[in-house]
């Protein structure tokens, strides 16, 4: 896939190794550049009953994060993201969508919207889940849990 335009959105908060794979991914398959939809705090908090780090923080990670995977100097725009769909459904010029196996059937309410709104569906690019070392998948969740850290380890 060649002259695309990828978006990835999410908390990314804390951000763990299944984030890194999602945003490689996007990395890689978006060489006309990649938006970022980052939760605000409010969407964020919304959704969650965990502690979620503040958007500021989540965003210098997610910069922190792309300075050490993009290997290919990909144009990268971070967004706040203030709603479910927002940005993808609303964006015409985004080509594909970078998902988890989780997060994957959203695509076609995505692309329902994106038609209401006359733009051209977009195609899903799933990224496995990144597993922690007890073959649990990696999560937000468990680490602030304290059940593994950011690359999957257990923790005792």
């Amino acid at each position: 896939m060649t002259g695309t335009r990828v978006a990835v959105a999410g908390t990314f908060g804390p951000l763990h190794d299944g984030h890194r794979n999602l945003l490689e991914t996007a990395l890689k398959y978006g060489d006309e550049g990649l938006i970022v939809g980052l939760t605000s705090d409010a969407f964020a908090r919304a959704s969650r009953t965990r502690d979620v780090p503040p958007f500021d923080r989540r965003r210098a990670a997610l910069e922190t994060a792309f300075g050490d995977l993009d290997e290919w100097g990909r144009e990268v725009e971070i967004r706040r993201l203030t709603d479910e769909h927002g940005i993808v459904s609303d964006e015409p010029d985004i080509d594909a969508l970078v998902v988890s196996p989780e997060t994957a059937p959203e695509l076609a309410a995505i692309n329902d919207l994106r038609r209401e709104n006359g733009f051209d569906p977009i195609e899903g690019i799933v990224a496995p889940y990144v597993l922690a070392e007890d073959g649990e998948r990696i999560s937000s969740t468990r680490i602030v849990r304290g059940e593994i850290d950011e690359h999957g380890r257990v923790r005792n």
